[in-house]
């Protein structure tokens, strides 16, 4: 039994929290919200994000930060991705001595276009960092249902150390040395949903998502080999996984806000109507400038981000796609 430090109280953390556990850790949940975390505690619920779920009656919650980093020196951050950086600021000297640090976030950070390993390693310096991605959608995966992720991380050592804090019976996770690949496939595939949205809120059917499916594939899988990853990291549960749960899944905040900005054409729209932290919208312009600069074609992403500055609607976006000459088909050119 190993002890974990689950930074973050919200749906994916509590998520995650109960995955631990159940991997037989003994696990700490910090939040800062007083209400959720004396509820978790006393009830072992988290009505607020779970509704009546009930939670593990072994794990316990702390809004005692100190407490938290005290109690492992294992520590899974599941916060907003568009507070990573200011929230490992505040937090760099509490980052000590030989602790691996896991991170579940998907996204690039716009200012930068880092990934968020690399936000970290720019703030904490050398660390043991690792992540765990794939197709995770917390709605069901608090609910016990089989899924599987991949633990990347520099080294096979440091991947299987986290493999086995998160294996159990309902979760499987296989290793992966290719962090770049794997980090950069989960961030991608939120804009390729955000595209598979705006698809089916204009009317199309499954003739279309499979397309932009495939395609927005495509250039996940170039953008990995441009950045000397493994892109058949993009066909793995990073990849491929995270795409098709995330595009299929009526639970998923990207494919839900593209679907609302296809059918109403409005960026002020679909965000009054729908999640107000949606990781492919924040990202979508980094990625097409991380793309330009090593020189890779990524049509799919960049209509995403021509909708989502306005420079295109969602109609003459998908028009300029179909426009597109055609070549030989091929997973990585």
């Amino acid at each position: 039994m190993s002890k974990v430090t689950v930074l973050g109280a919200g749906a994916w953390g509590s998520t995650l929290a109960q995955v631990l556990t159940d991997a037989e850790n003994e696990v700490l949940l910090w939040g800062r919200n007083v209400d959720v975390i004396s509820e978790i505690n006393t009830k072992h619920t988290n009505s607020k994000y779970l509704g009546a779920h009930l939670l593990p009656d072994t794990l316990q919650a702390t809004t005692d930060l100190d407490a938290a980093f005290a109690f492992s020196d294992v520590y899974v951050l599941a916060i907003p991705s568009s507070q990573l950086r200011q929230t490992v600021m505040e937090w760099k000297n509490r980052f000590t001595g030989d602790c691996i640090i896991v991170s579940t976030l998907k996204g690039i950070e716009i200012s930068s276009q880092l990934r968020m390993t690399e936000i970290i390693e720019e703030i904490l310096g050398p660390k043991k960092i690792a992540v765990i991605t794939g197709p995770n959608l917390a709605d069901e995966l608090i609910l016990r249902q089989p899924a599987a992720a991949v633990a990347a991380a520099g080294n096979l050592v440091l991947s299987e150390q986290v493999r086995t804090l998160f294996r159990n019976p309902y979760y499987r996770v296989y290793t992966s040395i290719d962090v770049l690949g794997c980090e950069m496939a989960g961030a991608i595939k939120n804009v390729i949903a955000l595209a598979v949205g705006i698809s089916i809120g204009l009317g199309y059917g499954e003739n279309t998502q499979a397309m932009l499916i495939t395609r927005g594939l495509n250039e996940v899988a170039r953008l990995c080999a441009a950045h000397g990853a493994d892109p058949l990291s993009a066909a793995g549960l990073a990849g491929m996984g995270d795409l098709v749960a995330t595009c299929g899944s009526p639970l998923s905040r990207n494919r839900t806000f593209g679907e609302l900005l296809g059918k109403t054409g409005s960026m002020d729209t679909a965000r009054a109507q729908g999640a107000k932290t949606v990781e492919g919208v924040a990202s979508s312009s980094a990625i097409v400038e991380i793309a330009h600069r090593v020189g890779v074609e990524v049509p799919v992403i960049e209509a995403v981000a021509d909708i989502v500055n306005g420079s295109l609607t969602p109609t003459e976006a998908l028009t300029r796609l179909m426009e597109i000459t055609t070549k030989s088909e091929n997973f990585i050119r």
